[in-house]
């Protein structure tokens, strides 16, 4: 019964690790008895000489681990574990939905692109990086997909075009 217990007391949280880490510290996790989740995206890197696909980090210095209070010491004992992600000074659970969402996301091979920016439809954006840089918009959904919208307000237009969120910032 107390086994049970233990593991229906289990839930995820996000640890923060050391840069370029992740992999490494994923695998003493897992050889600890601790369950993980590593969210990995094969993108294609170019480098002078040649181009190879290679599985990086969705979050970068980020793991997710299941597991009770328990075994929080020992996650955090884990050589390149740095913190759990806290608020208040707590410990933050992470619905078992939302991990399930990423999960769900990565299998389907869609590209995700990270970024700390909260956005609403209708936010003021301003284009920052790519060919792009500078133009300013309005995000807005169409046809199920968050695009910016340009506006050219003198003759009634706009264009909608697909920018990666992360090359987006909000204007006030």
């Amino acid at each position: 019964m107390k086994l049970k217990n233990l593991i229906e007391n289990k839930k995820w949280y996000a640890i923060y690790t050391k840069s370029r880490a992740e992999k490494k510290i994923n695998q003493l996790l897992c050889d600890k008895g601790i369950e993980t989740y590593l969210p990995l995206q094969k993108r294609l890197k170019q480098w002078s000489d040649r181009k190879k696909w290679v599985e990086e980090p969705l979050f970068r210095s980020y793991i997710f681990v299941k597991v009770s209070e328990a075994e929080f010491l020992e996650v955090q004992k884990t050589a390149g574990v740095v913190c759990f992600i806290t608020f208040e000074r707590k410990k933050v659970p992470i619905p078992e939905n939302q991990i399930e969402t990423v999960k769900q996301l990565l299998k389907n091979n869609i590209e995700l692109e990270q970024t700390t920016e909260k956005f609403n439809i209708n936010d003021n954006v301003k284009i920052i990086s790519g060919n792009l840089t500078g133009i300013q918009g309005k995000l807005v959904e169409y046809k199920g997909k968050k695009k910016v919208l340009i506006s050219i307000d003198s003759i009634s237009q706009g264009l909608i075009i697909n920018v990666p969120l992360v090359s987006l910032r909000k204007i006030f």
